[in-house]
């Protein structure tokens, strides 16, 4: 267990494996936390399968309640606010070029990511990956305003709902589209390599994610479905692991 702290924030942290770095982002939205990774999470363990080639780093989102990361609730720049956490904890590790797997939330987050750090980021894995659905545009400000909102203000006397609610409405209402923080021209241009792994439910629409697929020039999509039956998970495990092996710098490059 560790802990990186910068300014107000504080990041819990863990680290598995060795090689090239390896950030996984858990999945939950907002209650995104190590457990998540670590844990008996379906679909996968991803430290269990991939600490044996990779320096795993495993992360509590910044106020997940589940979790032991916190800091400033930044209002006016929600998704930025989490990216320039992870970004902090790889300078913090010294890790300036890395690879990513992110689930749900991990989506738009490795989306930012890539915006925010083209030259830092070798390849991602967007499992799972959250999207917004035209028929659907409150789903994640509905579902957060009853669980993660309460649940944050109750362990922080010092943040109000009323202050989570506007940080939720700028979050997911304020551009309520596509993967919530890049635009559709942005994926059309990004050249770094990604894997997409969809899923079929409604915080998780299967559309989003072949339309991103669709549109990245360096894009690979999984087979689907590939969480059912439980017999074709370790098929994109395999997938993932090969696309990881493709993309990883050799040490002349690292």
């Amino acid at each position: 267990m560790s802990f990186f702290e910068r300014d107000a924030i504080r990041i819990h942290y863990e680290e598995a494996g060795s090689g090239f770095p390896l950030l996984l982002i858990a999945g939950g939205g907002l209650n995104s936390n190590i457990t998540g990774i670590t844990g008996d999470y379906p679909p996968f363990n991803a430290i269990k399968e991939f600490g044996n080639e990779y320096r795993c780093i495993a992360y509590d989102l910044r106020n997940a309640p589940p979790g032991q990361s916190s800091g400033p609730l930044e209002i006016d720049r929600p998704w930025d606010s989490h990216t320039d956490d992870q970004l902090a904890l790889m300078d913090h590790l010294g890790f300036d070029k890395f690879m990513v797997l992110g689930f749900c939330i991990g989506g738009p987050l490795i989306w930012n990511l890539l915006k925010r750090a083209p030259d830092r980021v070798v390849a991602g894995v967007l499992a799972m990956p959250s999207g917004s659905r035209p028929e659907m545009r409150d789903l994640f400000y509905d579902n957060n305003m009853k669980g993660w909102a309460p649940e944050l203000t109750k362990r922080r006397p010092d943040i109000t709902m009323e202050q989570a609610e506007k940080f939720l409405t700028r979050m997911y209402r304020t551009d309520p589209d596509f993967v919530f923080t890049v635009t559709r021209d942005f994926v059309r241009q990004c050249q770094t390599p990604v894997l997409i792994l969809p899923d079929d439910i409604p915080a998780h629409p299967y559309a989003v994610a072949m339309e991103s697929a669709m549109l990245a020039p360096n894009a690979e999509v999984s087979l689907f479905p590939w969480k059912e039956p439980k017999e074709r998970v370790p098929l994109a495990v395999r997938q993932i692991r090969s696309f990881l092996r493709a993309h990883r710098p050799t040490p002349a490059n690292s």
